[in-house]
């Protein structure tokens, strides 16, 4: 820290203020001093102290009280209480009210001034890391990734990194994560961001189809094609594309792949003329590259080219403390979208949530909300709101798959099996909900 750290020093005994005074005056630091609990409180209203040395036993208000006077102004302010070794028991329960430690007269300096050294370390790694905070909310297009944990604060502070460059990102994580959302935070934080970020979702199509989709097509180059028809690599000229469940495409496919990124140019299915785009690729999976490409599923040398950055978006499960963030955040858009009074959440169902595994994460968290303000009644989500006591961990749903199913099912059922509108619901494209159905077989009860 650039500023100096500031001490205030409260005892009663002048040859202890002096002696104190003079050492870290000496060691570099801001220090005032005071007689009284009672002149050390004027100081603190016009005064900002980063440290405080306080004699417990002093005339009038003692240490103790002055303690708790001086976290109510500032919880954040470092304590250190002073006491004779008679008074230890005191001292403790300065700890208890949350003081930094204590220490026993008569003093060793060494000793006080490595005390004081460890609580400026403290100060200066909370500066950075608000620092650091206060930068990274500055982002853009990061409104939907809620979360203030430090596991968070790292794929933030990876995806500021990685936004300046052009290298090529695969973005990891499980189903229901957020891996869109981060490929679209690097997007928006890149120099591309004035240019399309395209997306395509791999899995969702066949080899023939994301061929097509990919590199677009020349009119009559197969049954239906009445007309010429721009790919996603073309249009992603200048910006981003987005290829998701990069896992599943073909062999075919991956080799194709792997020649576009290596020469930034393709040709339409059905063409003879080379197609140049400049895009930068961000990918994403659910599933272990490196594991398919040790059993010859994956091609090497296109998983190197593309997992140059390699972000891990963690499960809800490692960011519980993020919970409460992100409830809030769900109650105010679907109250918001669906033109209701925002509603709270009632203590116990929230310390339910946040002890609830979500196999789903976060696509799951988001789900379970919406369909409490939807069912609720009232101004709060309680407990029989949510679907967490019939959906204990490891008892209703013994796979990620299950819960899917279970739930792409009951959405088709509130929709009367409308594809597009069931689509919306579950913020898919039709031809994803399409391969889910046959995925899961799901037949309509009518």
């Amino acid at each position: 820290m650039s500023k100096k750290v500031s001490l205030l020093i409260v005892d009663d005994e002048e040859s202890v203020r002096d002696s104190l005074y003079n050492w870290f005056i000496e060691d570099g630091y801001d220090v005032d001093c005071a007689d009284s609990a009672k002149a050390a409180l004027t100081l603190i209203e016009s005064n900002h102290y980063d440290i405080i040395l306080a004699d417990i036993k002093m005339p009038g208000m003692d240490g103790l009280e002055m303690h708790r006077r001086i976290k109510s102004i500032n919880k954040d302010t470092i304590v250190i209480v002073m006491t004779a070794f008679a008074s230890v028991e005191t001292a403790v329960q300065a700890l208890k009210d949350g003081a930094y430690d204590y220490v026993t007269k008569p003093f060793d300096p060494d000793d006080l001034s490595h005390l004081i050294r460890n609580a400026t370390s403290q100060i200066q790694l909370k500066s950075e890391n608000e620092a650091l905070k206060n930068k990274l909310i500055s982002l853009d297009n990061i409104e939907d990734i809620v979360g203030h944990s430090d596991i968070m604060i790292k794929v933030l502070q990876e995806v500021e990194s990685v936004a300046q460059s052009n290298s090529s990102v695969i973005i990891t994580g499980e189903s229901g994560t957020g891996k869109e959302l981060i490929a679209r935070a690097i997007h928006f934080n890149s120099p591309r961001k004035f240019f399309p970020m395209v997306s395509v979702h791999c899995g969702a199509l066949s080899e023939s189809l994301l061929e097509s989709e990919l590199f677009g097509h020349e009119k009559g180059a197969f049954t239906g094609a009445m007309f010429n028809r721009k790919g996603r690599f073309e249009m992603a000229d200048g910006g981003t594309i987005f290829l998701d469940e990069i896992a599943t495409i073909s062999p075919k496919m991956q080799i194709e792949l792997l020649r576009v990124l290596e020469s930034k140019t393709f040709m339409r299915v059905g063409g003879n003329k080379e197609i140049k785009s400049d895009f930068r690729v961000i990918c994403a999976t659910n599933r272990d590259l490196k594991k398919l490409v040790e059993n010859g599923i994956f091609r090497e040398d296109l998983y190197y080219r593309l997992n140059v950055v390699n972000i891990i978006v963690p499960p809800l499960r490692q960011r519980t403390d993020d919970i409460p963030l992100l409830v809030n955040h769900f109650l105010k858009k679907y109250c918001t979208s669906m033109s209701r009074d925002l509603i709270s959440i009632d203590p116990a169902a929230l310390k339910r949530l946040q002890e609830y595994d979500f196999p789903g994460n976060v696509r799951e968290l988001e789900n379970m909300i919406e369909r409490a303000i939807v069912i609720g009644n009232g101004k709060q989500i309680t407990l029989k709101d949510l679907p967490l006591e019939r959906n204990s961990i490891g008892s209703s749903y013994k796979s990620l798959d299950e819960l899917e199913k279970k739930y792409i099912l009951e959405i088709l059922n509130k929709h009367d099996w409308n594809i597009s509108r069931s689509a919306r619901a579950l913020k898919v494209d039709r031809v994803t909900l399409y391969n889910k159905i046959k995925k899961y077989n799901l037949k309509s009860l009518k």
